[in-house]
Order: C-alpha cells, then sequence, then structure tokens
C-alpha cells in the first residue's frame, strides 16, 4: 500500500471530503498534523492529478518500497535549504563581486556546471577579502528556513540522527552544528593567509560524490540500511545522495531535482519532513 501525503494551509478535512467520490480513495485519510493527511492508497495518475488540481499544497506519494517507521537518519544540504542563503554568493557581496558569483552559482545548482570547478571558480573570485566579511553573513544575512527548528526537534524526538553536508563553507556549517546541536556535518573549508582569504579551497572538495558517500559511511557507522535514510536538497549536487537514500526530497528545488527526487516540498516549509515522514512531537 503506497501513502500519498497531502500538506498546505489550504489543505483541510472538508476539501479532501469533497473530493473523496472523485479520487476513489481505497482507505480514509488519517490526519498528520494541522495541516498535512495521509491517504492510504495504491495511487494512480487521476487520483494525483486530481489532488493536485485541487490543492494548492503538495502531493507527493512516498515510495512503495519505503518504510518511513524505520527512518533513522536525515542528511540535508545547507544552502537554500536549511538555510535561507547561499553562503558564498553572500561573501561574494563583500568583495563587490555576488552578481559574478550568483550567476556561476545558479547555474551549478541547475545542474549545467561541474560544481568542482564552478566552486574553485567562485573562491578564487573572493581572494584577498578579510575574513570578517564571513561573520558579518553569519549574523546579518544567514537564517534558518522556515520550519527548521520544528523538524529538529521533531527528529530528535524521534531519535533520528540529523547530518549537515554542504557544498559551501565549514564557517557556517561549524557555527549551526553548535548552535543547532546538529549530530554531523560535512563541508569545504575556505584557506586564509592570517586575516584574509587566499581564493583557494583546502582539501578535497565536497560535492555531489562527497555528500553521497558521507551518507553511506553514516548509515554504516549507525548499523541501519541506506533504506532508513533521507536526504533533502535543492540543487543538482543533491541527486546522488538522494539516489542513495531510502526517499530524496526536493526542497524549493531546480527543475532538475524536482523531476528527479521521490518527493517536493514547494508550498511547504521544513515542517514538511516532518509530515512526509509522520512524525510526532
Amino acid at each position: 500500500m503506497y501513502k500519498i501525503i497531502l500538506q498546505g494551509e489550504q489543505i483541510s478535512e472538508e476539501k479532501i471530503l469533497e473530493l473523496a467520490p472523485t479520487i476513489k480513495l481505497a482507505h480514509f485519510f488519517q490526519r498528520a498534523n494541522l495541516s498535512s493527511f495521509t491517504l492510504e492508497q495504491s495511487p494512480n495518475n487521476e487520483t494525483i492529478q486530481a489532488l493536485r488540481n485541487n490543492f494548492a499544497g503538495d502531493v507527493n506519494v512516498l515510495p512503495g518500497d519505503f518504510d518511513r517507521s524505520a527512518v533513522k537518519l536525515v542528511v540535508s544540504d545547507m544552502d537554500s535549504t536549511l538555510i535561507n542563503i547561499e553562503c558564498v554568493d553572500e561573501i561574494a557581496d563583500f568583495a563587490g563581486v555576488k552578481d559574478k558569483v550568483s550567476a556561476v552559482t545558479e547555474a551549478a545548482m541547475r545542474g549545467e556546471l561541474d560544481f568542482a570547478e564552478s566552486l574553485i571558480a567562485r573562491v578564487a573570485l573572493l581572494k584577498g577579502l578579510n575574513v570578517n566579511a564571513l561573520q558579518k553573513v553569519y549574523e546579518q544575512r544567514l537564517k534558518l528556513n522556515p520550519g527548521a527548528e520544528e523538524m529538529l526537534a521533531k527528529l530528535k524526538a524521534n531519535n533520528i540522527r540529523f547530518a549537515l553536508v554542504s557544498g559551501g563553507f565549514s564557517f557556517f556549517t561549524d557555527r549551526l552544528k553548535t548552535r543547532l546541536d546538529l549530530d554531523y556535518t560535512l563541508s569545504n573549508t575556505l584557506e586564509r593567509d592570517g586575516d584574509v582569504l587566499t581564493g583557494n579551497v583546502t582539501g578535497v572538495i565536497v560535492g555531489g560524490e562527497a555528500k553521497a558517500a558521507f551518507l553511506l559511511e553514516k548509515c554504516k557507522e549507525l548499523g541501519i540500511a541506506p533504506s532508513q535514510a533521507v536526504a533533502i536538497g535543492d540543487g543538482a549536487n543533491d541527486l546522488l545522495m538522494m539516489a542513495e537514500a531510502g526517499l530524496g526530497v526536493a526542497y524549493h528545488a531546480k527543475p532538475k531535482v524536482q523531476l528527479e527526487a521521490d518527493c517536493a516540498l514547494n508550498y511547504t516549509g521544513l515542517e514538511g519532513l516532518s509530515g512526509l515522514l509522520g512524525l510526532s512531537d
């Protein structure tokens, strides 16, 4: 039996009841939270299309072999997923090259450029910038995306580990790990020469392959199968880890990611992940 998850502010029990004869429910729905419903039935294209035509909300079908009650790990991208910005773009603003950097970032996230090569090119433009710009970005521009704290609290309450993986920078993942009490992080490190950036990244660049390998490594470390992990992100460099996970979730994502992920959240915030997993407080 598949599960169809409906989430969004405009979804109501009354509206679903109106549509019940049309969508031919095999089983009645169960309320997951105030704005989320779970319909347990074998999906067909007519049912899904009817729901999407009638709701300004997220309509997702969980894979038939995905057991959401068995999830033990969530691996999340950082920039434009857990947080509201692309950190490299905001750093570039302090160097006066934001337009040039953000154009490359956007193309890389759409999957049009090699991620590692694009990151090297973008970081090179930061050469000579004082490192205090990173602190200004963190304090003045970085915010958690809606629903992030609610999602993290529910994951912790249900004993699900959380890993933050990023093609961005350790300056930000380290601070978020401490601030939010995250279990694991993985990211790139900007090289410094005293108080200025050299325009280089130290070590192996964290891109799509590294994110996927990290997910598998943590599954092995925790003694769980990859099918018990969920991966969530917005860019093309998140697709490899999504493919390894039991459930791949596109969060307000680029078109390529929306097409390839198992589920997509476009109307809800990160609390939508809790709805997909049926998590209680």
